[in-house]
């Protein structure tokens, strides 16, 4: 069975990496339709080696007939045209914030609560989580199966591309200019970003914290357990792709390092890279363009009764943001949820 599956944010960088794993992995689909705004239409871009596709404008396209829709636009586009695509049939997985806490909506990671997709139907639309809370679930996910997890302390270290092009085009400017004594020119940041690091990710709110870092807290109860505690710190760092986390676990009962280990080596979608030597841990660098959720500086948190701490690595704009949404897709294919629609 093959699919017609709409792009949505197809200029952009998420959206791109969306069309680029869509033909890597060989997702079955009998037509791609890239979709952005009005003022991309008529751009080109690529899907596969040979194919390239004519971007539509997504304000007038009809959805009927189209059976799956990758969104990666903005949140408030996908507010008013997610809904939309869900009403005329489609199958939403949406990759911003917007749906992510409505309580009819799926909030999925596949390696961490596949189940979670059969509660789909009842909005059409399947909430793709934060980039930086994939990549901690995927990693805390068998350790929660080993010995239940009391609380998480994590500090984040996240790349511009989290900000789209145009972070990544905004350190690539500061930088270069440093070299030339140019006054570095602050759009997307809140301070320079090239050779700073700036601890604030989206809005402040009430209580002092950001809202990427509510985010974490919220997001991995909703899909892990209801019960942990999650007290997070998001820093954006002057890196291009790839975002590193240094991670804390209290855990309700006794875990070894070397229990976490086999668990860990054994769990689906994680790489663990832990030698205790120069070098012998992954960083953003290395993890850029890889699938994995990387693990390494695995050892025990002695401040707290049942402790670990490590680091994680993930390339944000696959596993945390294109690739999983594909991989939810994959997931609805292979548990026979998703239907084709007539035309």
């Amino acid at each position: 069975m093959a699919y017609r599956v709409a792009i949505v944010g197809a200029t952009g960088a998420v959206g791109r990496e969306l069309l680029k794993i869509l033909a890597e992995r060989k997702f079955p689909v009998s037509e791609v339709i890239a979709l952005a705004s009005f003022r991309s239409v008529g751009q080109l871009v690529s899907f596969g080696d040979d194919e390239v596709l004519k971007i539509r404008n997504l304000e007038t396209f009809d959805f009927t007939g189209t059976d799956i829709a990758l969104f990666s636009p903005a949140a408030a586009v996908s507010a008013i045209h997610a809904p939309r695509a869900a009403e005329q049939g489609c199958v939403v997985i949406d990759n911003t914030s917007e749906f992510r806490m409505e309580p009819g909506v799926p909030l999925v990671v596949p390696e961490v609560n596949p189940q979670a997709l059969a509660r789909f139907r009842k909005r059409n639309i399947i909430a793709n989580p934060n980039c930086s809370t994939i990549q901690m679930v995927v990693a805390l996910k068998p350790l929660h199966d080993i010995a239940k997890i009391k609380r998480v302390v994590v500090s984040t270290y996240q790349s511009v591309s989290g900000a789209g092009k145009e972070g990544m085009d905004e350190l690539f400017n500061q930088t270069k200019g440093s070299f030339v004594h140019d006054q570095p020119t602050i759009e997307q940041f809140t301070k320079p970003i090239a050779f700073n690091v700036i601890p604030h990710i989206d809005k402040f709110v009430e209580d002092g914290a950001t809202k990427e870092e509510w985010k974490m807290s919220v997001e991995t109860r909703k899909i892990l357990d209801p019960d942990i505690q999650v007290i997070a710190t998001c820093v954006r760092v002057p890196v291009f792709i790839g975002h590193a986390e240094a991670i804390h676990v209290e855990f309700e009962s006794p875990i070894s390092v070397a229990q976490a280990l086999v668990a860990l080596k054994k769990a689906p979608g994680i790489s663990v890279f832990d030698k205790r030597e120069d070098g012998g841990y992954i960083t953003p660098l290395d993890a850029a363009g890889d699938d994995e959720v990387f693990v390494s500086r695995l050892r025990k948190d002695p401040t707290v009764p049942h402790g670990l701490a490590f680091w994680c690595v993930a390339d944000n704009l696959r596993k945390g943001a294109a690739l999983n949404a594909v991989q939810i897709a994959e997931e609805l294919h292979r548990q026979g949820l998703l239907k084709k629609q007539s035309a």
